[in-house]
């Protein structure tokens, strides 16, 4: 049969100036989301992915239900406890969505089913349930559904007693809410439905319409977004507003929703933090005064300015504080030592003071849901590329740890011992060491034969823990092995590890990948025949970066939901994120970070070269990157590539920047990816 032709997307070409500078943009027409053309066009390039990859359907089922054959079906998450209340989430056999349920003081006490996302979810290609907020008085429930994959969520509102869903409606919001005192104040956030900026927070009074609502707070600068949250203490509702490189708060007591916020500590450009309270005192986790891997400092309820501000926990060089759990009796520090997690547990009294013991160097370790102020039990989360996902309580006091539940791999073929990790230091070409972490089973050499796919990220300060993965499995199970590139742009190694892979130095984050796969290679873990990389959202600009500038390195490259476009997307400031990105990227108006995203935006940067088999995804109803950047790429990459290698665009025609929303769903698109390497490296049956 002949073989079928990739779709060629009509030039329209359109000149884009700026600072004197003329790009020529063929495929800027794609943007017209309404457009039927554009709608044809994604469609034909569907429709040649499925016809190129149709030796392969099958193979793609059968690694859909091996994948789906390790998660239990009908799994219960393990249950916490609020306001007398023990909450638990569970899947039944056969369904997609979670059931989300509670009981009363005891396990043993008849189950109420808060929310059934299943029902909810019917008639829907996507749906997601968020921001569950249960009234002080435990009866009503506030929360978030999205069924278009934009991340613009409706937020109703159910009696939990009588199952009533009320009138209230509130629109365009982020699904989260807070509950006042009182049980009928309702404060939440809404977002620009153009840009999709969270800019405003509004107050709701149960059972009037939203027309009414007061606006509490709006962000006027657009280079932040704005948030709304209770205090673990549940004395407080604040308000937080952030951009990349700078925070504030508003705080109010809870038990005065008709009160007036007052500013915790005013806003200072570079200055992050954030709060915890506890007793008449809040904690602060700040860079502030040069802090770069932050430090705690408190001040009274009363006095809040940063004037007033007095040390507790003092900055360190080498190892980054990234949060603070506070009980009665401890408070636990999560923090990060040459890219390793630890959890320094201390009582208020100073008489113990002690890391919790961890004894490998690819591991994950973080506190879980402690909502309880009066408990000796710190839960916390492990696990490990060769090891489930477990979920412990740890008695401070006692110091003994109870396993409450590890992840099962069902199938029958899973054993711990039948995998290996390492972490490895790579040495990238300005001296710098970058960690790589791997995982393999057992019986694959390492002698240059086997096939590698290396993942990276390297953006917003981001950390890619080395976690483990079921479905990785499918992968290992098969000779691969899996690494993570730990690069700069990352806090892997800290925050000064995030600052030397953004804005003017980005490309840190770009060289450190290809030099990772230059070590790998070179270690004979494996060879320019049998390397992959695999990249989503600013992962997909690295791997656009890396095969404009080293397309010979890699055999076959994921990119999914890429951002590739990056000059005309930082310049369209009516674009969701555009405008609180420039802390990242940096704002083009000036000329100097103009000229520095165009030297590396993958779209700008296409060249008559070979590059790698590609295969590049994305969903039509993205919010954070739009499906036009990737489309476009693709369409560039088709006109100018040389050789026959694959280039391949789907786009999901229901989907956002997640992918699927069902849990089993999800994993097609994961053997779609799946099927893509193991055809290249001839293993589809």
């Amino acid at each position: 049969m002949p073989t079928p032709k990739p779709p060629i997307a009509a030039k329209k070409p359109r000149i884009l100036a700026f600072h004197g500078d003329e790009r020529t943009d063929e495929y800027y027409w794609l943007r017209e989301r309404e457009n039927p053309e554009v709608i044809r066009y994604l469609e034909a390039e569907n429709s040649y992915y499925r016809e190129m990859t149709s030796h392969t359907k099958e193979f793609q089922e059968v690694l859909f239900q091996e994948m789906k054959s390790r998660i239990r079906e009908d799994d219960t998450s393990v249950p916490y406890k609020l306001s007398g209340y023990w909450y638990i989430t569970r899947f039944e056999t056969g369904r997609e969505y979670p059931v989300y349920a509670r009981k009363r003081e005891s396990m043993e006490a008849e189950e109420e089913i808060l929310f059934d996302a299943n029902l909810l979810a019917a008639g829907h290609d996507y749906f997601d349930l968020r921001g569950i907020s249960v009234s002080p008085d435990n009866r009503l429930a506030a929360f978030g559904t999205d069924v278009v994959s934009r991340r613009l969520y409706e937020i109703r509102i159910k009696d939990l007693e009588t199952g009533e869903v009320f009138e209230d409606l509130l629109e365009h919001t982020t699904g989260s809410s807070v509950w006042a005192t009182d049980n009928r104040t309702l404060f939440y956030t809404r977002k620009d439905p153009e840009t999709l900026r969270a800019d405003s927070v509004y107050k709701h009074r149960l059972g009037t319409p939203a027309s009414e609502d007061e606006l509490v707070y709006r962000e006027t600068d657009d280079t932040f977004n704005t948030y709304v949250y209770k205090s673990k203490s549940r004395k407080f509702i604040i308000i937080g507003s952030f951009s990349t490189l700078t925070s504030e708060y508003r705080i109010l007591p809870a038990d005065q929703p008709d009160g007036d916020f007052r500013v915790f500590s005013a806003r200072e450009r570079g200055v992050e933090y954030s709060i915890y309270h506890y007793g008449d005192w809040f904690y602060v986790l700040t860079n502030r005064d040069g802090a770069i891997n932050f430090k705690v400092m408190r001040t009274r309820e009363d006095s809040t300015d940063s004037r007033h501000w007095e040390p507790f926990i003092p900055h360190r060089e080498t190892v980054l504080i990234e949060d603070l759990d506070i009980f009665s009796d401890y408070y636990v520090v999560s923090e990060r030592d040459n890219g390793l997690s630890k959890m320094r547990i201390v009582r208020w009294d100073g008489r113990e003071d002690y890391y919790l013991p961890f004894d490998n160097e690819t591991y994950v370790a973080y506190p879980y849901i402690n909502l309880d102020f009066d408990t000796e039990n710190l839960r916390y989360v492990y696990n490990a590329m060769t090891s489930p996902y477990s979920i412990v309580e740890f008695n401070m006091a006692t110091r003994q740890k109870t396993i409450l539940k590890e992840q099962e791999v069902l199938g029958g073929n899973f054993r711990k011992e039948n995998y290996r990790s390492l972490r490895m230091w790579a040495t990238a070409r300005d001296g710098v060491r970058v960690p790589i972490s791997l995982v393999y089973h057992r019986e694959t050499p390492l002698d240059g034969t086997s096939p590698l796919l290396l993942y990276g990220y390297g953006s917003y300060g981001s950390t890619t823990d080395p976690y483990f993965s079921t479905v990785r499995l499918s992968l290992l199970d098969r000779g691969f092995i899996y690494a993570i590139a730990h690069i700069r742009g990352g806090e892997y190694l800290g925050r000064p590890w995030y600052e030397e892979g953004k804005l003017l130095k980005k490309w840190n984050t770009f060289t450190d990948f290809v030099d990772c796969a230059r070590y790998l290679i070179a270690e004979k873990f494996t060879s320019p025949e049998h390397i992959y990389a695999y990249g989503g959202s600013a992962g997909g600009l690295l791997m656009g970066a890396v095969v404009n500038e080293a397309p010979e390195l890699f055999r076959g490259v994921i990119a999914a939901v890429p951002f590739v476009d990056v000059v005309t997307t930082m310049l369209d400031e009516s674009i969701p994120l555009t405008t609180g990105e420039y802390d990242e990227w940096g704002n083009p108006a000036d000329p100097e970070f103009y000229d520095y995203m165009k030297s590396y935006s993958p779209y700008d940067n296409v060249r008559e070269q070979t590059y790698p088999h590609l295969l590049v995804t994305t969903g039509l109803h993205d919010s954070q990157v739009q499906y036009w950047e990737p489309a476009k790429w693709v369409a560039r990459l088709r006109c100018m590539k040389k050789g026959n290698n694959l280039l391949f665009l789907h786009t999901n025609m229901e989907a956002g920047h997640g992918g699927a929303s069902g849990r089993f769903e999800a994993l097609r698109e994961t053997a779609m990816e799946y099927a893509f390497l193991l055809d290249l490296e001839g293993k589809v049956p």
